[in-house]
């Protein structure tokens, strides 16, 4: 019985964040975290966190996920001018 009160909590709290924002923490390469610091640094409208937004839709876009809003992030990215790296 408990562990179904911790699954209902679990989506509850899923469903809940889904509008919001979450904060994501992961480890990167060393090479990868230095060629997206100088990306962003080279590029004033960029900050990791477009970086990643970015990146994660693309993705999920290119590997079928069908959600609207992280299509609306994908296409939006492709239409952003930035100098080229």
């Amino acid at each position: 019985m408990d562990q179904i009160n911790q699954t209902n909590l679990i989506g509850k709290k899923l469903v809940e964040c889904s509008s919001n924002k979450v904060s994501l923490e992961t480890e990167l390469s060393e090479t990868l975290y230095n060629t997206m610091k100088d990306f962003v640094l080279s590029n004033p409208t960029w900050d990791q966190y477009k970086l990643i937004n970015s990146a994660l839709a693309t993705f999920l876009v290119q590997n079928g996920c069908t959600d609207n809003s992280v299509s609306e992030i994908y296409l939006n990215q492709l239409f952003t001018p930035s100098k080229s790296f």
